[in-house]
């Protein structure tokens, strides 16, 4: 039983001043977890047990399929991943350290170079195939802007599972394991979730889907389709693009004097007073950035996208990891980039990309690399070749979806989830064969799946809080029961009753048994932790009658003393 009375827990009263969305600031004042540095968090006792209640969840689902538990360290030299190529790919993400005799470490972000030299180590045939291993760890990442509280931070905990099959149909069945896994446990959970089509980014691999819990408050943008089961991160999502089109059969290119026309408005409006009637969708605007690769190397990339359009920098970097996307400011150390007047035609020493929604055959108008000057109907596979398509415009509402064309909804989520068929990148780097059934060597194929164990928490408090503070469904809640004896009676000794009945039924209980504690100020300390289920023993006690509290519906109702215990394990156990 926990007692409030002895219990290593101070709730407040007052907002931490760094919280910036309602998880940070009900966990802190709960007395669930206190900041050390930035990003970085300690667990008070209520957070601990939270954790473990997650993680148990988690555990259980992954046994239920077959996958087995193991532990890596969380220092890893740095050999596996030079062999890997994440040390430089990761970047700034990672924590990098060096021993006492100058050799080099990491804190590990992800484990997929250990898991891949565990089966190495320990298989040589087909017949120990499949496998799938996972483990629930801290992970490090050297976030540039933690923010959120537990839900970005540099240090936070994390399952991850790695599957090891012969062949891509047996990826196919792991990662549908994996899948309905995913679904079990955030259904248990109590989280609304969707399942989002992705990229994977530094993760490698090919098919890959998130699993998102839709919040005000989440980083992540999806969209869903209003008509077909279509969704997916905006990073990845497909739009409806036009058909392509002879580019023999649009009109010749024309070059024009667009003075002072530094903007698409002001553009629109000039080509409409030379004649042309041009819409802002139909003009191509070209954006300069900086990509920054993982080696140190930086290049300027030039991104054409319609000009109704801005160019969304988190996809466009989703989709050219592991570079970095950075501002480009040196136009004069380009002379062929005429800022305010760039266009795709005759662009030199500069790689030029597309966004998917500019097709082969589409005429524009757009800049003609002269200052003052634009051109119209520049069309891409006449006048211009791109270097590649690469998704970079923002996603709007109402856009057609890219399976059925019907309009497309925006929503944010917190990532919780997230699997990939990883494929055989990482066997490929350290040559991780199996002999076959003929005898010959086989290259193992991989998938690789993620839960966020301390963000889901995070993610649960943001979809269930309010005004009076955290809503836990009972599957992760600290304790099944918060009792509270308010009164100058028999109340406390009743409660302490009830607790240790309660508990002997197989119950976990919190007891507030503080002294000198108001009842406005004890109502508040349960509503505020966010219990399920409150047992409160009060003024009816008189009558017999001990008040029974709903945290989710804040519905209340008197129940008999005489089988309140019963009572209480039927609204626990439903």
């Amino acid at each position: 039983m926990l007692r409030m009375s002895t219990l290593f827990l101070r709730t407040l009263r007052e907002d931490p001043a760094d919280a910036e969305v309602p998880s940070h600031r009900l966990l802190v004042r709960a007395g669930y977890v206190r900041r050390v540095a930035p990003g970085v968090y300690s667990w008070l006792p209520l957070g601990v047990r939270m954790l473990a209640n997650v993680s148990r969840v988690i555990r259980e689902e992954m046994d239920r399929i077959g996958a087995q538990e193991v532990l890596f360290p969380a220092l890893i030299p740095r050999e596996p991943y030079e062999a890997s190529g994440r040390w430089t790919e990761y970047g700034d993400l990672l924590f990098r350290l060096k021993d006492r005799r100058g050799n080099d470490y990491l804190l590990g972000p992800t484990h997929e170079e250990l898991f891949t030299l565990m089966v190495k180590g320990e298989y040589s045939s087909y017949k120990d195939l499949p496998v799938m291993l996972y483990q629930v760890q801290t992970k490090y990442r050297d976030e540039a802007r933690p923010r959120a509280g537990i839900l970005r931070g540099r240090e936070f905990v994390m399952k991850d599972s790695y599957s090891f099959d012969l062949d891509d149909a047996g990826l196919q069945r792991s990662y549908d394991l994996h899948r309905e896994a995913y679904i079990r446990t955030f259904e248990r959970l109590g989280m609304d979730y969707r399942i989002v089509s992705a990229v994977s980014g530094a993760m490698g691999g090919s098919a890959s889907e998130e699993f998102l819990a839709p919040a005000p408050t989440g980083e992540d943008t999806f969209v869903s389709c209003t008509s077909c089961d279509y969704a997916a991160n905006t990073e990845a999502v497909e739009l409806r693009a036009p058909e392509p089109t002879d580019p023999a059969a649009q009109p010749v290119m024309e070059v024009l004097d667009t003075p002072d026309t530094p903007t698409i408005d002001s553009l629109v409006a000039a080509l409409k007073d030379l004649g042309h009637d041009v819409p802002a969708g139909g003009t191509l605007k070209n954006v300069v950035v900086l990509l920054r690769h993982p080696d140190g190397k930086v290049e300027p990339l030039v991104v054409g996208v319609p000009g109704d359009r801005e160019v969304d920098v988190k996809r466009l970097e989703a989709n050219v990891s592991p570079a970095e996307v950075l501002p480009f400011e040196k136009f004069d150390q380009h002379p062929q980039l005429v800022k305010g007047y760039i266009g795709p035609q005759g662009l030199a020493g500069v790689r030029y990309v597309v966004d998917p929604l500019v097709v082969r055959g589409s005429a524009w108008a757009t800049g003609a690399n002269i200052q003052g000057k634009h051109a119209v109907n520049v069309v891409m596979g006449r006048d211009f070749e791109p270097s590649g398509v690469v998704p970079a415009a923002e996603v709007r509402a109402g856009d057609p979806c890219g399976r059925c064309g019907s309009p497309l909804e925006i929503g944010r989520g917190i990532e919780i989830g997230h699997i990939f068929q990883l494929g055989r990148k990482y066997a490929d780097a350290f040559g991780l064969d199996l002999l076959g059934p003929d005898g010959k060597p086989v290259r193992v194929t991989m998938g690789s799946y993620g839960i966020g164990v301390s963000r889901a928490i995070a993610a649960i408090a943001e979809q269930s809080y309010d005004d009076k503070g955290l809503v836990w469904s009972r599957e992760v809640a600290p304790v099944d029961v918060h009792v509270v004896g308010v009164g100058k009676g028999e109340q406390k000794a009743v409660a302490e009753r009830v607790a240790a009945e309660l508990e002997e039924r197989g119950l976990t209980v919190l007891l507030d048994d503080r002294p000198k504690v108001s009842p406005g100020v004890a109502f508040k300390d349960a509503e505020l932790i966010g219990v399920p289920t409150s047992v409160v023993i009060g003024r009816g006690l008189d009558d017999g009658e001990i008040e029974l509290r709903d945290r989710a519906s804040g519905e209340s109702r008197t129940v008999p003393l005489d089988g309140l215990v019963d009572t209480v394990l039927a609204e626990v156990r439903g």
